[in-house]
């Protein structure tokens, strides 16, 4: 949480991180505002005039160790407590979890949107991120072991040749292998006979 500090006659804003503080830091803060801890960042969501105060003079004292906390004094507008990235981006995934289901997506980007303009450090990354939780189709997520190729709808010329062979095919045709037998298998019989013939006359 941030505490956001302008001072008077136009002045930059300051920003003051509470979350940077020591625990000793912490412990002077306590005492000098009458607040725990817990009750110091409560108030911060609160914008509470105290706990701001205490937490921009406790850091300031780090530069200015005399400043005395009666003698920083701002004006009751002067300061603004701000969440930062990570707080904002928590708070708006909590938003959206207790959003009304029978609103659509629109009408609760359009709440969470107004009240993060005044609650972020930086709104236009907060506006940013709630837009990226906008719903969308969901991705199946692929089951391990299964065949994530899908089959495709039509297979290209060239795969359906290779299926389905073509009349004109270019590869040798399969010899026959009842004639390559007879072939090989007369001449034996043709000399049988003929020896046959010889000896006989």
């Amino acid at each position: 949480m941030f505490v956001v500090y302008t001072p008077p006659f136009g002045a930059e804003p300051e920003h003051y991180d509470a979350s940077s503080l020591r625990v000793s830091e912490a412990s002077i803060l306590q005492r000098v505002v009458e607040m725990k801890w817990h009750d110091v960042l409560r108030g911060l969501e609160q914008d509470d005039l105290e706990a701001m105060r205490g937490i921009v003079w406790v850091i300031k004292k780090r530069s200015m160790p005399s400043l005395r906390f009666d003698d920083f004094d701002p004006g009751v507008n002067d300061m603004v407590a701000r969440m930062d990235n990570g707080e904002i981006e928590r708070w708006i995934d909590n938003m959206l979890s207790m959003a009304d289901e029978d609103l659509d997506w629109a009408s609760v980007e359009e709440i969470v949107a107004d009240r993060v303009k005044a609650a972020a450090l930086h709104p236009e990354h907060a506006l940013a991120y709630l837009k990226s939780q906008a719903p969308g189709p969901k991705v199946p997520t692929p089951v391990e072991g299964e065949d994530q190729e899908a089959e495709p709808e039509g297979l290209p010329e060239a795969a359906t040749q290779e299926q389905s062979p073509s009349p004109t095919s270019s590869e040798p045709e399969t010899p026959t292998s009842d004639s390559s037998a007879t072939s090989s298998t007369t001449q034996p019989q043709s000399s049988t006979a003929s020896s046959s013939a010889t000896s006989t006359t």
